[in-house]
């Protein structure tokens, strides 16, 4: 309740620590390996490169640590769903059958219509962990004084890039290297040096839409989950701002404060679904455009 409209973005960023409330304040380590020397070397072209020494530093930080949490939270929760739905019998409680919903849900109605049904089993273990460790880290900005890891572009970059090498892969597993590279230029009746112009042109083109399609998969991503969270501390913000006034305007801003809160953060478990499933679809959708080419 004491947050600063100065600091209310300090929700969202990462940071080398975890702040608390009452003042309590836990600092995350730096983890040093030593040094790595590389010696020195004399090359004919390059002539005398001198030693190099390099820190071998790990500093933990707050989202390193929630995404952790979000690992050995899937871990805990998947690999005994695994066990109890093994052998095809049936889920059973409200906990097993909730998961098994979601997961039957991205397997019929995500990665079958989009990839195809005899491939995309193959696909499905990649589909539902990038799911549901997008859904948890989304979920984890919604618990006070943790932080959404999915609000960082380097966290977003880094899923869209495995989503990337995952794409290419399975166009190269299906196609093989040199099909997967010519399939991403359509088929065209051309000969000469114009038809070996303009086809290359035309795959430059196409590797460069494929580059930014995933690129946008990560800014997408992180700008929905930056600018919510950014919104409901701004929100907050504003019982801290009208903390000097007269008694009555604080009781009256910290009342639509807090409801307004509440409907934002109605709206935000809404959204981090929606994102996880958005970026599992069009992950799919995209395995799915390289398997089946032009």
């Amino acid at each position: 309740m004491g947050m600063d409209i100065a600091v209310a973005g300090e929700h969202v960023k990462d940071a080398t620590s975890f702040h608390f409330p009452f003042g309590y304040h836990v600092e995350l380590p730096l983890l040093d390996f030593g040094t790595l020397r590389l010696g020195a070397l004399d090359l004919p072209v390059l002539g005398h490169i001198p030693a190099v020494e390099i820190p071998l530093r790990l500093q933990l930080t707050k989202f390193m640590v929630l995404e952790l949490i979000v690992a050995v939270l899937m871990v805990l929760i998947f690999v005994p769903l695994a066990w109890r739905l093994r052998g095809g019998r049936p889920p059973r409680g409200r906990f097993v059958t909730f998961f098994d919903v979601i997961l039957c849900y991205i397997r019929d109605q995500v990665a079958r219509p989009a990839i195809g049904k005899h491939e995309a089993d193959r696909y499905l273990p990649f589909l539902w962990n990038l799911f549901f460790f997008i859904l948890f880290c989304n979920l984890m900005g919604l618990l006070p004084w943790a932080g959404s890891p999915t609000g960082t572009l380097s966290v977003t970059g880094a899923l869209a890039v495995l989503t990337f090498a995952m794409v290419v892969g399975a166009g190269i597993q299906e196609h093989g290297l040199a099909g997967y590279v010519k399939s991403l230029v359509p088929h065209m009746e051309l000969k000469g040096v114009l038809g070996i112009i303009l086809k290359l042109m035309l795959w430059v083109i196409e590797f460069a839409g494929l580059c930014i399609k995933h690129a946008v998969l990560a800014v997408r991503l992180m700008a929905n989950m930056f600018a919510g969270h950014l919104v409901l501390a701004v929100i907050l913000s504003f019982i801290a701002a009208v903390a000097n006034f007269w008694l009555i305007l604080w009781f009256g801003v910290t009342i639509a404060s807090v409801a307004g809160q509440i409907a934002l953060m109605m709206l935000e478990l809404f959204v981090a679904f929606l994102q996880a499933y958005i970026f599992t679809f069009l992950a799919a959708l995209f395995i799915g455009m390289s398997i089946h080419a032009h």
